[in-house]
């Protein structure tokens, strides 16, 4: 079962847009054991769009396919798919009725243009769109199913959520494909893989492993395939619990697990509460904290110490320590921890002062040198660690570093 996904847009090849639509149905249609075969980012040309249909029609049993929806004269998606399945467009009155109740909620006259996008080809199964004008189409062609969506992303996430999914599920036979990622940091991908060679090497055939690096962590993918949901469930539990065994110490989640959640969960289970002084991060520690929902509970707030002069106005970091040690050094570090949490009255804080660069690094302290304080007044924990990445990677290393031994701190504690 392979499937084939086409996005429509001048503004894709130009990079002024981000294709985000074929990450999200690759990811959905892999949970249904779909293999996608091909993406094809293409313009908002006919001869194109009709290539890149014949193209996937020969190559896959499912073809998504987005943009090129709208009311203006660049959007020619629906013409191009009533000439492709030699079929004629038809004003569908039930998405007229719908276009004409959007309008008049809104206080909006109706153009044209807009009343025009209730033409479908005759030959399709309208998919009702209900965050949006453009609705989507059906079509079944020698056993093959083609669908068009509109490219705007949270109403093509819709639409496949409530409507193509549950067709999906039942035009086709589906296999059964699992999948289950274990989230490490704090180890390089070829370490990792060295680590667990012969755990890979003795691996069913049915399971298949992967490897997912990003800054900082490598996600593992284990995936498992049969017949059985039961029995594939099983062996892919046999399989993760070996590999926990062996990589333990450097697993900080599963799945969707976000690593300042986690810690969140930690310090709510603590009844404790945290604060973060932050120099080299800016401030980006603090917004990974609070884009957890009900984070006010556990975080209370923090200091964003960019020069000298704030770090001692700000966390009371002494002079002489600046002058005698410099402003990224473990003395700086861990004043600045002691100060925010005086400031906000936290158990616990994160400090972090680096040189991120591309400037401002010396022969003793190179750009991608970090100091990292973690804990509590009384039970506080530092850390050297030297990057070499570019600024934005610096920062987001040091991040994910400062997270994730806090992480492990309060599991030890």
């Amino acid at each position: 079962m392979q499937a084939t996904i086409i996005t429509i847009g001048d503004e894709l090849l130009y990079g002024q847009t981000i294709d985000t639509n074929s990450a999200y149905m690759g990811r959905e249609l892999a949970l249904l054991g779909i293999r996608v075969r091909e993406i094809l980012s293409i313009s908002d040309d006919k001869s194109a769009i009709l290539e890149a249909l014949a193209r996937a029609e020969q190559a896959s049993n499912l073809v998504l396919i987005t943009g090129g929806l709208g009311p203006t004269k660049d959007d020619i998606t629906k013409v191009t798919l009533a000439q492709y399945f030699n079929t004629t467009l038809v004003r569908n009155q039930e998405i007229l009725a719908q276009l004409e109740a959007f309008f008049a909620s809104r206080n909006r006259p109706m153009l044209q243009s807009n009343a025009d996008q209730a033409l479908m080809p005759a030959s399709c199964t309208p998919l009702r769109n209900d965050r949006g004008t453009a609705w989507g189409m059906w079509f079944e062609k020698n056993g093959k199913v083609f669908v068009s969506m509109p490219g705007v992303p949270f109403e093509m996430e819709a639409l496949m959520q409530q409507e193509v999914l549950p067709k999906v599920k039942t035009y086709f036979q589906l296999p059964v494909i699992m999948h289950k990622h274990i989230l490490t940091a704090g180890i390089g991908e070829s370490f990792l893989a060295e680590q667990i060679a012969d755990f890979e090497d003795n691996l069913p055939t049915n399971i298949k492993l992967a490897y997912l690096p990003g800054i900082g962590s490598v996600k593992l993918r284990l995936t498992a395939n049969g017949t059985n949901r039961e029995v594939v469930q099983e062996a892919l539990d046999v399989e993760v619990a070996k590999l926990v065994a062996q990589i333990d110490k450097h697993i900080y989640g599963y799945d969707d697990d976000q690593l300042e959640e986690i810690i969140g969960k930690l310090l709510t289970a603590k009844d404790k509460t945290l604060a973060t002084a932050e120099s080299c991060t800016g401030g980006y520690i603090a917004s990974q904290i609070t884009m957890v929902a009900g984070s006010s509970a556990y975080y209370n707030g923090s200091v964003v110490s960019y020069t000298d002069e704030s770090k001692q106005a700000l966390l009371g970091v002494k002079q002489e320590t600046l002058d005698s040690f410099g402003a990224v050094s473990e003395e700086t570090v861990r004043e600045m921890l002691l100060g925010v949490c005086t400031k906000f009255g936290t158990d616990y804080a994160i400090a972090t002062s680096g040189i991120a660069g591309p400037a401002g690094g010396t022969s003793d302290k190179p750009v991608g040198t970090v100091w990292l304080a973690y804990g509590s007044p009384t039970g506080m924990r530092t850390k050297k660690l030297t990057f070499k990445g570019n600024r934005k990677q610096n920062i987001q290393l040091t991040a994910l570093m400062a997270l994730e031994l806090f992480r492990k701190y309060l599991i030890e504690i």
